[in-house]
């Protein structure tokens, strides 16, 4: 092995697997990459070199690695280095280390040892049984008369020999479940596994309970609730399996001392019951628990079960997969304890948390025996502050507690989820005074870390950016969601696409979008046309697609490509994406397709106008046309990247022929949208996708401008307009109209929200005002994120913190700096480690400081002077540069 240099080069560090994986359990990839970012140190501005070991032992490491030694490689490469070792299979643990050569072929030490354990990555690795009991026998009639399934109870009680080594727990459920060893919960994940197309794959999940075993007698319980699997899912339908009962799938894995190993297996053994506490249990309607039937004891290994009801089983289908869950389980990620009481009589009182947040609450109150607590919700309270909650539609959204005796109760619903500000509670002792430390909200979303941060000198766009990472955080549970109150929740994918580059450079979601992704692919494969329906997973199973929502298959990935680098997201998801292209090919004739479109849903009207819609003033034709060419070019692009020459040539060919008839059918010769209604949505959708021939397109740049003055430059953009406004007026360098429209305050704008007390985004413009309440339209989540897509160009252009090259290998710092900021900063945790962008004007000078990671480059562009009319870009390397500027 070569020697390190006596330059002393500090090792590697943050060293991950595949999508962002920390020495992962229950791994699902056989074949990682690993990324890892070199130390910030003054000897270290680049790699020119590195090298991989790979082991079975954490001892055989670093001289002996027995599954791969990459050698030293000449490569700059420091992230998602494809894995070119021994087979590995399931259940196997892995270790590796890596070093790296600097700049001048100097070697660092080696990392830290980091290492990673498959879960069970095909059927036949299982042999328990589905088990659980029929509870379609004994259904109740819930909402609409949709049956609901009775929330059960199971457990298994075993023996082992002698002290335990190690012990793995390997689970799943249709359904979602809460799992204990001996009494203790294994984990904090909520609503497991999550929700996938079930009737084409389940995650599995694997947990390390070794500390929760013991010689002797032992016991495995879970709790089992319909989730999304069989419960009411929009519109009332149970689509996977006909009203099937949850089941649990289970396999304990135990290496005892004596070298004997055991596995207990969920199957005809098991006991279960129904008559348990939780009584119902829906996503939309929320908990109903009674504490008379609470079970002393019943997930212990003492509990005598024998007048439990033995389990049925089912055997696991080849047709359905079961695979390791590939990105992270949902959690309690933020407690919000600072309640104040709204409104209070004996028999009712209305708390505000101050944020509309997802999760559910968590009560302390004072009851009397055999009383009902009442638990409502609300996102906001109407003008007279009475509680509201129409716009759940026919989500009841209530939890009910059931007093099994006087005295102060706490309780936490465990198989829900709620979309809220407000809680009000009634049944609880009218003798006690109302306490404002009564309920907590418990935040709950799919954990993911904080990737970025934003800030400025202006009070209202720090909100905003405080309403987008929370409108994130609420719509990206498991899935993302277009709503997280109502009888929705639904992963449409028009507004996933328009956010993910937002989500991504707030929070780290580059495994959550790639486990989507995999679902939607698994969706499309249904249709034989290449069909991606609008909403994932497709419970509605109506057959149908939307342009600017399919073609999140398309972008998705090539967004997640740029912003991270990682070429297996294309690679992955590009026969998705040709076949995309290929239905809208099968639809059109001179290349308009004819299909179902939402065009530009939720454009805003002018309220003199009088005029109400949901799909706004640009033609379905337009829009599938524009994004047919769109997704075309991007395939294109994409075949570029993956060295796919003739696929390469073929798309960008045909994205050209489809623009041409664009051109033809939808603007004249100067430039105009053929078309009585100009919106600006037609406009930016030809600019941005580059469908006009230059000398058209810049006269189509004037007629953009003519429409945003006449709505006295207020935004005129629904769901896929809005997104790229800024990015289309940047390019045109009208920075000060774009500044001029994100800080209008009034009615449609990005601050009527903030003014009318909004802590999330909103699914309208005006979906509720002080003075008028809600919108009398239906449709309005006071937490939607779709419209927050404007903290990508807040991010880029206001803080000035961008990627030239995927993955932040070439970094772009440029602010354009406007009335009313006078500062603004932005920091993202790229893969190569921490950028910066910070800029503030004082006394006219302008001072910026940026920081670049180590094995990066960028472009810092100095903004433009009194004397110099142009701007000054200075190219350096790794380090921390600051800059002061006479204005």
């Amino acid at each position: 092995m070569l020697s390190c240099s006596q330059e002393n080069i500090q090792k590697p560090k943050e060293l991950t697997l595949s999508e962002g994986f920390k020495n992962p359990i229950g791994f699902y990839n056989p074949k990682p990459t690993f990324s890892w970012q070199l130390p910030v140190s003054e000897n270290v501005m680049s790699q020119s070199a590195y090298q991989i070991v790979v082991a079975s032992s954490k001892d055989l490491l670093p001289d002996n690695a027995d599954l791969w030694d990459s050698k030293k490689q000449e490569s700059a490469q420091s992230t998602f280095i494809n894995y070119k070792g021994e087979t590995l299979n399931s259940r196997q643990k892995v270790f590796w280390q890596v070093r790296f050569w600097n700049q001048n072929n100097n070697a660092s030490a080696w990392s830290n040892v980091n290492h990673f354990e498959l879960g069970l990555l095909k059927n036949s690795d299982w042999n328990a049984k589905w088990t659980g009991l029929d509870t379609a026998k004994d259904s109740i009639k819930g909402v609409r008369k949709f049956l609901m399934h009775r929330p059960q109870y199971l457990r298994k009680g075993f023996d082992l020999s002698s002290d335990i080594k190690s012990a793995r727990l390997y689970i799943t459920s249709k359904g979602v479940f809460d799992v204990h060893l001996n009494g203790k919960d294994i984990s904090d994940d909520v609503l497991t596994p999550g929700w996938t197309p079930y009737n084409k794959r389940i995650e599995t999940l694997t947990y390390d309970v070794t500390h929760l075993l013991s010689q002797g007698k032992n016991a495995v319980s879970v709790a089992l609730a319909s989730g999304w699997h069989s419960g009411r899912i929009s519109r009332g339908k149970a689509v996977y399996e006909n009203f099937a009962s949850p089941k649990v799938l289970c396999q304990l894995e135990v290496t005892l001392k004596d070298g004997s190993k055991k596995t207990i297996i969920s199957d005809e053994t098991w006991k279960g019951t129904t008559n348990g506490p939780i009584r119902l249990a829906s996503l939309y309607d929320g908990e109903v628990y009674d504490a008379n039937l609470e079970i002393p004891n019943w997930n212990t290994a003492n509990f005598e079960d024998a007048s439990w009801k033995n389990a049925e089983i089912e055997a696991i289908a080849d047709s359905v997969k079961l695979e390791p869950k590939r990105h992270t389980t949902v959690k309690q990620m933020v407690v919000l304890e600072d309640a104040e009481i709204v409104s209070a009589t004996k028999k009712a009182v209305v708390f505000n948390l101050k944020q509309n947040m997802v999760g559910v609450p968590k009560v302390t109150v004072p009851m009397k025996k055999g009383d009902t607590l009442t638990i409502r919700f609300s996102e906001m309270l109407l003008a007279d502050g009475t509680f509201y909650t129409k716009n759940y539609r026919s989500a009841k959204s209530t939890d009910y507690y059931i007093a099994a005796k006087d005295g102060v109760i706490e309780y936490t619903p465990k198989f829900t989820f709620h979309g809220f500000q407000y809680i009000q509670l009634s049944g609880f002792d009218a003798a006690v005074k109302p306490n404002k430390n009564w309920v907590k909200g418990l935040v709950q979303h799919s954990e993911f870390d904080v990737n970025g941060t934003f800030s400025s000198s202006h009070e209202k766009l720090n909100q905003l950016q405080s309403n987008i990472t929370w409108g994130l955080r609420d719509n990206l549970l498991d899935i993302p969601t277009d709503c997280p109150q109502r009888d929705e929740r639904l992963g449409w994918t028009g507004d996933a696409q328009v956010i993910s580059p937002t989500a991504m450079y707030n929070f780290k979601m580059h495994a959550f979008w790639t486990a989507w992704l995999q679902s939607m692919r698994e969706t499309q494969s249904e249709h034989k046309n290449g069909l991606v329906p609008f909403i994932i997973p497709d419970v509605l199973q109506n057959n149908r697609a939307s342009s600017g929502w399919g073609d999140a298959c398309v972008i998705i990935p090539w967004d997640i490509y740029n912003i991270t680098g990682d070429k297996r997201v294309l690679e992955e998801n590009f026969e998705m994406a040709k076949k995309w292209v290929g239905y809208y090919q099968s639809k059109s004739n001179n290349y308009i397709p004819t299909i179902h479109s939402f065009r530009d849903w939720l454009q805003p009207f002018p309220k003199k106008s009088g005029k109400m819609g949901n799909r706004g003033d640009t033609p379905g034709s337009f829009v599938n046309t524009a994004y047919f060419a769109h997704s075309a070019h991007l395939v294109s692009k994409i075949a570029g990247v993956l060295g796919n020459v003739d696929d390469e040539k073929k798309y960008k060919n045909l994205y050209k022929e489809i623009a041409l008839a664009f051109e033809n059918k939808f603007f004249d010769k100067n430039g105009k949208y053929q078309n009585r209604t100009q919106t600006q949505t037609s406009y930016l959708l030809a600019i941005y996708f580059d469908l006009l021939q230059p000398a058209t397109k810049i006269k189509a740049q004037k007629h953009l401008l003519e429409t945003i003055k006449n709505a006295d430059n207020h935004l005129g953009t629904g769901f896929l307009g809005t997104p790229i406004l800024p990015k289309v007026l940047d390019d045109m360098g009208e920075i000060e109209l774009m500044y001029k429209i994100l800080f209008k305050e009034t009615y449609p704008s990005w601050f009527y929200s903030i003014n009318q007390g909004a802590t999330t985004m909103w699914e309208r413009w005006n979906s509720y005002s002080k003075a008028d309440g809600y919108n009398p339209q239906s449709m309005n989540s006071l937490n939607h994120y779709a419209y927050g897509a404007v903290g990508q160009w807040m991010y880029e252009r206001i803080a000035g913190l961008s990627s030239l090259e995927p993955g932040y290998k070439k970094i772009k710092i440029a602010p354009i700096p406007n009335q009313p900021l006078t500062a603004a900063e932005a920091s993202v945790n790229t893969p190569y480690g921490k950028a910066s962008s910070s800029w503030k004007i004082e006394n006219n000078v302008f001072y910026l400081e940026a920081t670049i990671p180590p094995n990066t480059t960028a472009e810092i562009h100095l903004p433009k002077t009194s004397k110099n009319n142009k701007n000054d870009v200075k190219i350096v390397n790794a380090g921390t540069y600051s800059y002061q500027i006479k204005l």
